[in-house]
């Protein structure tokens, strides 16, 4: 599980019981926790439980307890979701990045995001810093990448032509450079889009240019 974590790129503690987790917590700042049901001096559950009294951080629980009551006593002390061993590492993760998604978008709810964040799902737009990150992992972009996402970011849910996308990113007079449009949003697919080929957030529409999705 840590190989699998460590190489989505997530920063790691681990503890062996849950006496040692509630220790980490004191001094360390964390967003998610996954516990397992079966440990040492305090079990996942009670930890859970003290969790839960200071802290609504997303909690995975593991157990290889499969019965509906385990699941739902688990849930009813206060943890997010429940994972029946064994699993594919892969669905763990699955469920990670769900968890935070979720958490994350509750706290844009709770707080909305600063004048100078575009926010579009689990991508966010720092317009002041110049900073692009997607499931909270910075995507590095050039300045021209970078102009031209802002701009469809900031007319989402609008057809923007790619004339218009050329005079307002490059200031100059659109002159047949549709090729120069299209390389950088190729590009700038590759870097934000989970499948380039079946895009999330920047769409083409055919014959008149490109929009950026208005998700929720």
């Amino acid at each position: 599980m840590e190989i699998y974590m460590r190489n989505e790129g997530y920063e790691l503690l681990t503890a062996s019981d849950g006496q040692e987790a509630l220790e980490l917590l004191q001094s360390h700042e964390v967003d998610l926790i996954i516990l397992d049901v079966m440990m040492p001096r305090l079990d996942g559950l009670e930890a859970c439980m003290r969790i839960r009294e200071a802290r609504d951080t997303p909690i995975i629980m593991l157990s290889a307890k499969s019965q509906d009551m385990d699941k739902i006593a688990g849930l009813s002390i206060g943890a997010d979701d429940y994972v029946t061993k064994p699993f594919n590492p892969l669905e763990l993760i699955a469920r990670v990045k769900s968890q935070l998604r979720r958490y994350n978008r509750f706290a844009k709810q709770a707080w909305p995001p600063a004048q100078d964040e575009i926010v579009i799902d689990d991508l966010v737009i720092n317009t002041a810093m110049h900073k692009v990150t997607v499931d909270q992992k910075e995507i590095k972009l050039t300045p021209r990448e970078f102009e031209v996402l802002k701009l469809l970011a900031s007319n989402r849910g609008i057809v923007l032509s790619m004339d218009r996308i050329y005079e307002e990113v490059w200031k100059e007079q659109y002159m047949e450079s549709k090729n120069t449009v299209m390389v950088h949003i190729r590009r700038l697919r590759e870097k934000i889009e989970q499948d380039p080929q079946h895009p999330r957030f920047i769409k083409t529409i055919w014959g008149i240019g490109y929009k950026m999705e208005n998700l929720e």
